[in-house]
């Protein structure tokens, strides 16, 4: 994979997460500080091009008129688009960054559980 195709794998990864914390409407400080410790802990460890998903979540953060499931499926093209990037090992560490974020603040609600049930039919769809 090239340079550029690792930075927009990443950057897709940071518009999936957003959605993820956004799905309510509210992205809570907590949503953030877990995803933040989650990137600096498991995804730069496997390249420092990880870092593209913080920035990407915070732009999508910062400009309000983003909707999450705009960017839930911007995430979903570019997996479609390149499949062979996702393998199981990969699909589990979205997955469980994912549910994290989602159990950061007063746990699941209904809408994060669903986007967590579709997200988790795409990634094992090849």
């Amino acid at each position: 994979m090239n340079q550029k195709s690792h930075i927009e794998f990443y950057r897709r990864l940071g518009h999936l997460f957003f959605a993820i914390a956004a799905t309510d409407n509210c992205v809570r400080d907590e949503e953030f500080k877990t995803l933040q410790t989650i990137i600096y802990k498991d995804w730069l460890s496997l390249n420092e091009d990880a870092k593209y998903i913080l920035e990407t979540f915070n732009e999508l953060q910062s400009n309000e008129e983003h909707n999450p499931m705009t960017c839930f499926q911007r995430f979903v093209d570019f997996k479609r688009a390149h499949p062979t990037l996702f393998d199981t090992t990969i699909s589990s560490k979205i997955l469980k960054t994912a549910s994290a974020i989602t159990t950061s603040f007063s746990g699941q609600n209904k809408s994060e559980l669903i986007l967590l049930a579709k997200l988790d039919l795409e990634l094992k769809k090849k």
